[in-house]
């Protein structure tokens, strides 16, 4: 099959180098790529976003199966439009990814089907969101309508920073139309895991749970970015747990879209926190999370197209996942001052010196001649299998120490608490 992955970071690498190694894989495309994805598939200078292209080009090229993997290009459509031009893709189509896309969506959906959330309200109105903060008082959490690169989410610890958090998304639209509307939150407490989901409309199969890393510096302190680090599987998410998950908030959501008319298929990313009263949705992503793909996709031991297949045909039941026994632990190398300004096209030194159970996915890469540069905030991440947690994370802070560029900045607490 000739296969097609839309995306250009870590994640998009973690599903090229899975794909990469089925047999059913003749030829592997991906578009826009970079420099790492370039040594497993071929490159196409087409951006994420553009449907009308990415679409006319998997046509013209005979693309037999493509995997759209950010949230943007779903939300846009893309499925959809794939659809269309007749070829099978995985993820969501455009009426499911709104699950994402739009959280007072997700929001009213979990109330309307008694999926375990925080309690919340929701505003187009900046004076009346700023009233109501007042109202509830510190923590409490501010969140973007829409899709704002993983960084549309203030939990604010102080009144003032709830403020400047409504002020920000409402009035200055730090994240554009995506904070026209916000949706303010109780603070709920406890672990936070997250649980990946392979769904066919109809069936869903969990991943192994991982946990990301959100805060730029060490000790959960600093700006949010994309995530820092990421781990699996998590030690809080116990056999007892998952059961619990599975009837109160995975198959229920699943099917709520279904009864809704809007079928989910793709991969449907569960963040949750494991509070005092039981396990509640903090949100829903709509494909893969990043870094989190990273180490799960490491332990997965059946070939990834197979399942892909299985979400777009839905015949996920009929397929017997396997995960492999051990832990994975990614470690991000950022550009020094991401997620705010960082400078690009630093030489990258010392990849060929990870060892055998140690692979870096490269996120905001590009190949300048033998070079890799580095091009964006998150530059690589740094990935390592073992036995187990600790031996995970002990080879992955080991690989990571032999592989430098200018003000390369990475936490050094992943996997510690």
């Amino acid at each position: 099959m000739k296969v097609l992955v839309v995306g250009s970071g870590g994640r998009e690498h973690a599903i090229v180098h899975a794909l990469a190694k089925s047999p059913k894989v003749d030829a592997l495309f991906c578009a826009p790529g970079n420099g790492g994805i370039a040594a497993e598939a071929a490159c196409v200078d087409i951006k994420a976003t553009d449907v009308e292209a990415m679409v006319a080009w998997a046509k013209e090229n005979a693309m037999d199966y493509v995997v759209v993997a950010p949230d943007d290009p779903l939300a846009l459509g893309m499925v959809d439009a794939l659809a269309e031009a007749g070829i099978p893709a995985f993820g969501p189509r455009k009426n499911a990814a709104v699950i994402e896309a739009s959280k007072s969506f997700s929001k009213d959906l979990m109330k309307k089907y008694n999926i375990p959330t925080a309690k919340y309200e929701i505003f187009t109105d900046m004076d009346a969101a700023l009233a109501y903060v007042r109202a509830q008082g510190a923590p409490i959490v501010v969140k973007a309508d829409g899709l704002a690169l993983g960084k549309g989410v203030v939990v604010a610890q102080t009144l003032e920073e709830a403020e400047d958090a409504v002020r920000a998304m409402m009035g200055d639209r730090k994240f554009g139309e995506a904070g026209a509307r916000v949706v303010i939150e109780e603070c709920m407490t406890g672990p936070e895991v997250s649980v990946l989901c392979f769904v066919d409309g109809t069936h869903l199969s969990p991943m192994v749970s991982s946990q990301d890393h959100k805060r730029a510096y060490n000790n959960d302190e600093g700006p949010n970015t994309g995530g820092m680090g990421a781990f699996a599987p998590s030690p809080k998410y116990t056999p007892e747990i998952a059961r619990i998950c599975m009837d109160t908030i995975f198959r229920p959501t699943v099917d709520a879209m279904a009864a809704e008319g809007r079928p989910f298929q793709g991969c449907l990313y569960f963040g949750l926190m494991l509070t005092p009263d039981g396990p509640k949705v903090v949100e829903y992503n709509s494909r893969f999370g990043d870094p989190e793909t990273q180490p799960v996709l490491s332990l997965l031991d059946t070939d990834l197209l197979d399942i892909m297949c299985a979400c777009t045909n839905g015949t996920l039941d009929q397929l017997d996942i396997r995960w492999k026994d051990g832990a994975a632990c990614c470690i991000v190398m950022a550009s020094g001052g991401y997620p705010l300004d960082y400078k690009k096209g630093y030489p990258i030194s010392g990849l060929d010196s990870v060892g055998e159970d140690v692979f870096v996915y490269h996120a905001g890469t590009k190949l300048d001649g033998d070079t890799y540069l580095t091009n964006g905030g998150r530059v690589l991440g740094v990935t390592a299998t073992a036995e187990d947690l600790e031996r995970a994370i002990a080879r992955a802070y080991d690989a990571v120490k032999g592989i430098s560029f200018q003000d390369a900045h990475y936490r050094t607490d992943i996997g510690r608490k």
